[in-house]
């Protein structure tokens, strides 16, 4: 069978067993390639502080999967690794991360690196938790960084069995905006309907911290996390123009609960176990979620556009290099730089008054007729079909795909 995109709605459906495990490949090699600034030397022949055992909530994908990328191959550490996935059948590929997950594997095996991941459970479980801290328990290590990544859109409570759903919704009234579809150039007005207060508690359950404290709770327990750990959850915050769909919509509420959790784990152990708890802001970038969220699509291009034409662009890869050595792990200095809400934050090239100030004045006039003057929907358009494994340099997409494995 020959394998071509399947998209919906901007959504992709199925992925590219062969382009996946490539795009892992050419992602292990930019880390690789920056390795030796990553971990220099100082004056004292000692290297730069760094990561020794990474546990990742969310490896799968995206800034989760980067960061683990980051962590291993540019810092040397043993990763373990969670995400729920779907395997191939004999005439079904499986979702992207499974690729993800084993071509990562396979490449950490051949580098010398412990790697176990684990696909095929929730995790939002207490069985996942256990798994976790069994990992490090057979290998008599602890735990001094945690990743919280998880991007799912359902959440089953571990202690209730009560299932929660996630929404994408403004807060309050109705918003309207304009909406771009990547793979047809056109740009519509979208609107879409308030939530309702179970929809923003439900949303809250599903993306806010509760689980990642539960996490670090049972970490800490279990006698697996290290002293002066330090754990991490990720966010946006993005331009105010979008702040009505986001920021203040029901994924902003989740994302101001992460914010408090954050908080509440650095009161609760940071006096007497040392652990650092920060919520991470990141830049916009591609991700399967960030398609259908209406105004983002065409943000996104305009804002690549701007970027790349000032030499400052960043991916996943490029943010979480950046993150470990100019953030977590500097030379000489264990101050994590933060802002004034305790926030450490990587936002701050896209979020920087000139870049902003070009990008609001070309949404100000973009529409079809300059859209690819303007912006760079095709290069959405290419990360976003990267991430399931499509068109990845290297690739022969014309050659059948004997097997889904």
């Amino acid at each position: 069978m020959i394998l071509k995109p399947m998209v919906r709605n901007n959504i992709c459906i199925n992925a590219h067993p062969e382009g996946c495990r490539a795009e892992i490949r050419l992602q292990v090699g930019r880390v690789k390639a920056v390795r030796d600034r990553l971990t220099n030397l100082g004056k004292n022949g000692r290297g730069t502080p760094k990561p020794a055992h990474a546990l990742v909530i969310g490896c799968s994908t995206g800034y989760g999967l980067a960061s683990r990328l980051v962590a291993a191959f540019g810092y040397g550490a043993d990763t373990v690794g969670f995400s729920y996935e779907k395997e191939p059948t004999g005439t079904k590929p499986g979702t992207p991360g499974w690729y993800f997950n084993k071509e990562f594997d396979a490449l950490a095996a051949e580098t010398g690196l412990s790697a176990q991941t684990f696909s095929d459970i929730d995790a939002f479980s207490r069985a996942a938790k256990e798994k976790a801290i069994d990992a490090a328990r057979q290998k008599g290590f602890q735990y001094d960084l945690v990743i919280y990544s998880l991007a799912s859109p359902v959440r089953t409570d571990p202690e209730t069995g009560a299932l929660y759903r996630s929404v994408i919704k403004p807060i309050g009234r109705q918003y309207a905006g304009r909406t771009l579809d990547v793979f047809t150039g056109k740009i519509a007005e979208a609107t879409v309907q308030p939530a309702t207060e179970e929809e923003i508690a439900q949303t809250i359950k599903v993306m806010g911290g509760e689980d990642w404290a539960l996490w670090i709770d049972a970490l800490e327990a279990a006698g697996v996390l290290s002293p002066d750990a330090i754990t991490l959850a990720y966010s946006y915050i993005g331009p105010s123009f979008s702040w009505p769909i986001y920021r203040d919509g029901t994924i902003g509420q989740a994302k101001l609960h992460l914010e408090k959790t954050a908080q509440a784990l650095n009161e609760r152990y940071r006096a007497t176990k040392g652990l650092r708890a920060f919520v991470c802001i990141n830049k916009a970038v591609v991700t399967r979620a960030s398609a259908v969220i209406p105004v983002i699509p065409l943000y996104i291009s305009t804002l690549f556009k701007v970027m790349k034409e000032r030499n400052i662009h960043e991916d996943c890869v490029d943010q979480m290099i950046r993150l470990f050595s100019e953030r977590l792990y500097r030379k000489g200095d264990a101050q994590v730089p933060v802002d004034a809400e305790g926030r450490i934050r990587i936002d701050d090239l896209e979020m920087g008054s000139s870049v902003q100030n070009e990008v609001s004045a070309r949404l100000a006039k973009i529409d079809e007729s300059n859209l690819y003057s303007l912006a760079d929907p095709d290069g959405f358009k290419s990360d976003f079909l990267r991430a399931h494994g499509f068109e990845v340099p290297g690739v022969d997409y014309e050659r059948e795909v004997a097997s889904f494995e």
